[in-house]
């Protein structure tokens, strides 16, 4: 039931460059494992706003004061960790951003296990499975749905 808390309700914003041009949007997501994870298990996320899917290619992660990278640099990231108090902020690329108003989000975390022996760990470090195939969801087994307002 965690699922439904991962996303902080008033965290969806539309991203700008240094130009002002809205080059995306970004969101606050927590980590569902409540002993955190080593970054470099953290594989991306199944993400579908409004019925458009944004695959892994076009989201990075903003955590421990960094800057956000991709999830093939996340994966480097072995001695980094992720508490389970902490923030992360999603970004998604996407010209011009989102419409205001209401959106509706739907969401997985992957994150692959972190503790203890799966057969497919050596394949998910080589190859990790696509975010919302419920593979490598770790304590996510489902996709939620959350109702989220654009904030200025």
């Amino acid at each position: 039931m965690f699922d439904n808390f991962l996303i902080r309700k008033d965290s969806l914003k539309n991203e700008k460059d240094d130009h002002g041009n809205v080059i995306g949007f970004t969101f606050a997501a927590r980590n569902a494992n409540y002993r955190g994870v080593y970054l470099s298990l953290h594989n991306g996320y199944y993400i579908k706003v409004d019925g458009i899917q944004y695959k892994r290619d076009v989201q990075t992660f903003e955590i421990n004061g960094k800057e956000p990278r991709s999830f093939e640099e996340i994966k480097t990231a072995v001695w980094e960790h992720w508490d389970y108090d902490d923030e992360g902020i999603i970004h998604v690329k996407k010209e011009g951003g989102l419409a205001p108003g209401r959106h509706t989000i739907e969401f997985q975390q992957s994150v692959l296990a972190a503790y203890g022996y799966l057969p497919t760990d050596e394949e998910w470090v080589k190859c990790p499975p696509e975010p919302g195939t419920g593979a490598g969801s770790d304590k996510t087994k489902n996709i939620v749905t959350y109702e989220l307002e654009l904030q200025e």
